[in-house]
């Protein structure tokens, strides 16, 4: 009989006590700054990360609680286990009752002689198993009979296999208490041979995981939850952009509108998205040939990221150039797309402007839905229309979208952009931000070299939405 077993046996000593103090006051200490980062996480939140990081947490908890509980059963010694419930002591027969949420109760022990058929429980191990402390413990032909039937073959195979073969236990099964609560335990244990070699009688210590393997089981929901979570969010992101992508102009560099003839705008665009967001935002912009040689140019904003917001986007631009190519100047053009978006299931607000240019006159004809004016730059200055009347899309029903008409030049320089373009400032400072450039625009030989100097000052800032530009330049 092992001598941490043995009822005759005199307790040892409490191994290096000021050692382990030691260990108690640091894992005390790590315990009380562990639960101080731990507050700081939000249980109930709506990212799968944070009951994920939660979950860690309080299983570290549970863990360096139940560290403490040990290091003090270490600094104490084990108690003695009598050879029969009677001799028991009352402190020992009568344990106090667990502490709820500790992953780890304290170690219970029990020995079973197959020589005299005797068997003692420590009463931690009462306790485990929820049964009296003044009941004489099972023998092992019973011990089954507090297990789940599901977990009754496993318990009896390692049984068998320490009896029979002398192969050490190490195994967790559920066992059912009076209380009809259902506990995971963990048994280890070795058989004690005898001096001929037989097995004279079986030891094993039980630990409750019920706990941890509850708090394991959180931390694998959460993370499979954090999982699935992610993979909605790439597909959607590549949803996003193969949609994005399949409905944006695919010209890249530099565009020549109309194809026909000397009048042309040189064109030119880019799109900027988000650093802070991998969900794509709802910018657009177009520039379409007309019937008769006019250039459709538009940039607009719908409000929000993601799949669904995308694909709103992309029924309004369809709606833009449908509608254009109809005849639909750019008034009544916005005021049908506030009719389109309004009727839409999912509420939505949106931003837009959309121009006509008249290649024979020169003349720029345009309007604008709550979205910043375009920037007309001259000469090596720079200045915003004036912008005719027009609420966002979306925000009333009936909105009157009024018109204004812009005379242009050879040379001239016409920037269309969404808000996000200029990041880390409103409005009217972003537009500032952009005349600044003006000087540059006049050395700049074409559009392309416009949008170029456009993303080398604002494309590589952090920003928080997605930005795009259009730049139009009147060909002489």
């Amino acid at each position: 009989m092992p001598p941490h077993l043995s009822a005759d046996h005199p307790a040892a000593p409490p191994p290096g006590r000021g050692s382990v103090d030691a260990l108690i006051s640091q894992a005390r200490r790590l315990k009380g700054e562990v639960d101080a980062v731990r507050r700081d996480t939000r249980p109930d939140g709506p990212d799968p990360r944070d009951r994920w990081q939660r979950a860690l947490y309080d299983l570290a908890l549970h863990q360096l609680d139940d560290l403490d509980e040990h290091l003090a059963q270490l600094r104490d010694g084990p108690p003695p286990v009598p050879a029969s419930p009677e001799a028991a002591p009352a402190a020992l027969t009568a344990p106090p009752a667990p502490r709820r949420g500790s992953l780890l109760s304290r170690v219970g022990s029990a020995e079973w002689n197959l020589l005299t058929d005797e068997a003692s429980w420590s009463g931690e191990f009462y306790q485990i198993l929820g049964r009296d402390p003044a009941a004489p413990p099972l023998t092992l032909d019973e011990l089954p009979s507090l297990v789940l039937d599901d977990d009754r073959p496993k318990l009896t195979a390692m049984v068998t296999d320490c009896l029979v073969d002398a192969k050490p236990i190490d195994g967790e099964f559920r066992v059912a208490r009076p209380d009809g609560d259902v506990r995971t335990v963990h048994m280890m244990g070795e058989p004690v041979l005898d001096t001929d070699g037989s097995t004279a009688s079986m030891w094993a210590v039980l630990r409750d995981v019920s706990e941890l393997r509850r708090s394991q089981r959180t931390v694998d929901e959460t993370r499979d939850s954090l999982q699935r979570h992610r993979h909605r969010a790439q597909t959607e992101h590549r949803l996003a952009v193969e949609l994005q992508e399949a409905v944006l102009p695919p010209w890249r560099g530099s565009l020549r509108l109309p194809h026909q003839g000397t009048e042309t705008l040189d064109l030119a665009a880019h799109y900027l998205p988000s650093s802070t967001s991998a969900l794509i935002g709802g910018d657009w912009y177009d520039a379409l040939e007309l019937a008769g040689g006019e250039t459709l140019l538009s940039v607009g904003d719908l409000t929000g990221h993601g799949v669904a917001v995308t694909s709103g986007m992309a029924t309004l631009l369809g709606a833009v150039r449908g509608m254009a190519m109809a005849g639909a100047q750019p008034g009544q053009l916005m005021a049908w797309l506030n009719q389109l978006l309004d009727a839409t299931v999912q509420p939505a607000l949106g931003s837009a402007v959309c121009c006509r240019y008249r290649p024979g006159t020169r003349t720029l004809v345009w309007a604008q839905a709550g979205h910043p004016a375009p920037l007309l730059f001259r000469d090596g200055t720079g200045r915003r229309l004036a912008a005719p009347a027009g609420v966002l899309l979306g925000a009333t029903s009936g909105a009157v979208y009024e018109q204004a008409e812009e005379s242009l030049r050879p040379d001239d320089l016409l920037l269309l952009h969404t808000d996000g373009l200029v990041p880390g400032h409103g409005r009217t400072e972003s537009v500032n931000r952009l005349l600044d450039l003006a000087p540059r625009f006049g050395e700049a030989r074409t559009a392309q070299d416009c949008v170029r100097m456009i993303v080398e000052e604002f494309g590589e800032a952090e920003r928080e939405d997605d930005g795009c530009v259009l730049v139009a330049r009147v060909t002489s």
